[in-house]
């Protein structure tokens, strides 16, 4: 919505890691660097830390991109799988057809196919994204994995990208063994205030913007405070900062533009930091506003006749379908790409209490209506209707749904894994759904509810297919933006009737 008004090629601040605004300042570079070292000229395990949102999975991705081309590199994005799982996984991307073997069997055969890869000066490398997650017996098996080798040479390096419950895990009594074969250990630590203005503009000119510094010094202190330095916090607030800025219709990022997108993104003691004089726009407000100036771009027609929202009113929800459309449909950069790419790593925290699972209506600021003169009549009482709570979420129906494909008779054993999350707030799931539903695809995704770590959680899959070569064809065809977006697997349906 605002790209034209800054002068910008592509959203620069989007969630989703793209490789080419990778950071190297505040030791990124560095621990890249060190990273393709290890794998290539070291051995042993090798695990690096860091706290939701601190950059783990873009630092795993510019390390694919860096490694060199004779180094395999397998990368696992949904650690939730079993042993069995992640022995098929990997033989599945070494193009190894080992589907219905043994465990033996496969085993054996991935030594063979790793002693010809060295043979050939080739080597492999499994890459572990959110590996605090995997499962201890599936991080067992990974340690019976590195144990591979020929002579004295190891056929398989293992890196493991976690949350610092990583470490907690590594520490139980039954993970020493693990623990102790991990040689290089590196902690991504949240950006400093001191080069969060730096990270700023480096985005905005990786997409594309030409001008001078657009955040004032204000609203720079700002934003490494409420974000903590973690960069996915910093590139929501940084979004929804350039979308009010484009509702005032200004170029300078000030502290107010900052406070309204802190009140709108619920990131820290909203009394502390906006309960202040000179607040212009908070919340839903920047979103309202934004409807109105950037309704014509979405709906094709000139926006003549919306009113400026000058003066907050009381506040009405709106129930016609064409006002929802408008509203739902200009939603912030930084919300847009959440529906599709927040799945793709563990959240900070699943919401303190999720009310109904139901996605509220929007919320229209309208000038109240003018009171009706006291001898007008009793308007009659409204027909009953339905109220919108009773109705089926898209969630709801996809947990219905997809329980009935699992109890149905003759159906395919293979699905694919899109993602799975432990945020289990209903909003997320009918973000991401109403996407589904508008690409015309809602009716391919289950969603199946299961244990993370203890805690409740959802394995989203697409598809139901007889065999694993339809599976991965049917990989291939899925749309563009989650290919972007997950890292898709295949996934065996006979475990998933037997999870929680």
């Amino acid at each position: 919505m605002y790209l034209e008004h800054f002068g910008l090629t592509e959203p620069p601040f989007k969630i989703t890691p793209v490789t080419e605004f990778f950071f190297s300042g505040a030791n990124r570079g560095e621990i890249l660097d060190a990273l393709v070292y290890a794998i290539t000229d070291g051995e042993g395990i090798v695990k690096i830390s860091g706290e939701v949102g601190s950059g783990k999975t873009m630092l795993c991705r510019m390390l694919l991109d860096r490694l060199p081309s004779n180094i395999k590199a397998i990368y696992l994005a949904n650690p939730s799988m079993s042993r069995d799982e992640l022995l098929y996984a990997i033989a599945d991307r070494l193009d190894l057809d080992l589907e219905g073997k043994r465990v033996n069997i496969i085993l054996q055969t991935l030594q063979n196919h790793l002693e010809a890869m060295y043979e050939r000066g080739e080597r492999c490398v499994v890459l572990v994204d959110e590996a605090h997650a995997m499962p201890l017996e599936t991080l067992e098996e990974l340690r019976l994995l590195y144990n591979l080798q020929v002579g004295k040479h190891k056929l398989i390096q293992i890196v493991l990208f976690g949350q610092p419950e990583l470490d907690e895990k590594l520490e139980q009594t039954n993970m020493r063994q693990l623990k102790d074969r991990i040689v290089h250990h590196f902690n991504i630590l949240p950006i400093s205030r001191k080069v969060i203005n730096d990270y700023l503009m480096f985005r905005m000119r990786a997409a594309g913007y030409k001008g001078p510094d657009v955040f004032s010094p204000a609203a720079v202190q700002l934003i490494g405070k409420a974000s903590l330095g973690l960069m996915r916090r910093v590139n929501i607030l940084a979004d929804k900062s350039l979308l009010a800025a484009f509702v005032e219709n200004t170029h300078n990022i000030e502290s107010r533009h900052v406070l309204a997108a802190i009140r709108d993104s619920e990131m820290t003691n909203k009394r502390n930091l906006l309960n202040r004089k000179g607040v212009a726009m908070t919340g839903g407000v920047i979103l309202f506003a934004a409807s109105l100036a950037g309704a014509s771009l979405f709906m094709g027609q000139e926006n003549t006749s919306l009113p400026a929202p000058t003066t907050m009113q009381t506040a009405s929800i709106v129930q016609p379908a064409v006002a929802s459309e408008v509203v739902a449909t200009t939603v912030s950069q930084a919300a847009a790409a959440e529906t599709l790419a927040t799945a793709t790593e563990t959240p900070a925290a699943p919401a303190a209490a999720a009310p109904a699972a139901v996605e509220k209506a929007p919320i229209v600021i309208a000038p109240k209506p003018a009171a009706k003169p006291a001898a007008t009549a009793a308007a009659p009482a409204p027909a009953p209707t339905t109220s919108v709570a009773q109705l089926p979420t898209m969630l709801q129906q996809r947990l219905a749904a997809t329980q009935a494909m699992l109890d149905k008779p003759g159906r395919g054993n293979v699905s694919i894994q899109l993602f799975y999350t432990d945020d289990i707030r209903p909003e997320r799931m009918e973000r991401f759904l109403g996407r589904a539903q508008r690409l015309g695809i809602l009716a391919e995704i289950y969603i199946v509810s299961i244990k993370l770590n203890g805690k409740d959680g959802y394995r989203v899959l697409f598809g139901n297919y007889a065999t694993s070569d339809l599976a991965r064809t049917g990989i291939q065809e899925l749309p563009q933006r989650y290919k972007d977006a997950f890292a898709p697997t295949l996934h065996m349906l006979n475990e998933t009737q037997n999870m929680p």
